[in-house]
């Protein structure tokens, strides 16, 4: 998996350190008491694990799937909600930890959807926030790294599937991805 990796674009020792500011941020932000986090799988799950044990304070984890690559090297454009069951977040301050915010279809989608469901607030999350335009205006209020517009993997992040479990985070080389 390794050698199909470019180029290396942000170290694990890195991430770690940027992991322990935003959880200092969290705990600085939200109120007191128990805080629900939902988790966007597949690819948040790493960046909210590593996060989240870091918050000292006691957590009730919920996660949604939902999808919009497809498997692909960009978004569908579309967001499907995958579950049956949508987390109860009524009255809730709520943080939503997601892998990328990319062109803002999927954070949008789902903070629409727990507001609408009545979250008394909906923080948000990412590893990972691209330069680039969007099409649709999302504020996310914890980020750990701003990327430019290419096509990345590992720490969650997957191309088919594969190189979520790279410990860093990397570009895939373009003849891998067909890019």
């Amino acid at each position: 998996m390794r050698d199909d990796i470019e180029r290396v674009l942000i170290a694990e020792e890195v991430i770690e350190k940027r992991l322990d500011l935003i959880a200092g941020e969290i705990e600085r932000d939200f109120p007191e008491g128990t805080l629900l986090v939902i988790i966007l799988l597949k690819g948040a799950l790493v960046f909210a694990a590593d996060l989240l044990r870091r918050v000292a304070r006691p957590l009730e984890i919920e996660c949604l799937n939902v999808a919009s690559y497809h498997g692909g090297t960009s978004s569908s454009g579309q967001v499907d909600f995958l579950d049956r069951r949508f987390p109860e977040v009524k009255d809730r301050h709520v943080l939503l930890l997601d892998d990328i915010l990319d062109t803002g279809r999927t954070l949008h989608a789902v903070k629409q959807r727990l507001t609408e469901a009545g979250a008394a607030a909906v923080h948000t999350g990412v590893l990972l926030a691209k330069d680039k335009e969007r099409s649709e205006e999302v504020e996310v209020d914890y980020t750990g790294f701003r990327i430019g517009d290419e096509f990345v993997v590992g720490y969650g992040l997957d191309y088919q599937g594969r190189y979520r479990n790279l410990p860093y985070v990397g570009v895939l080389k373009g003849e891998i991805a067909g890019i």
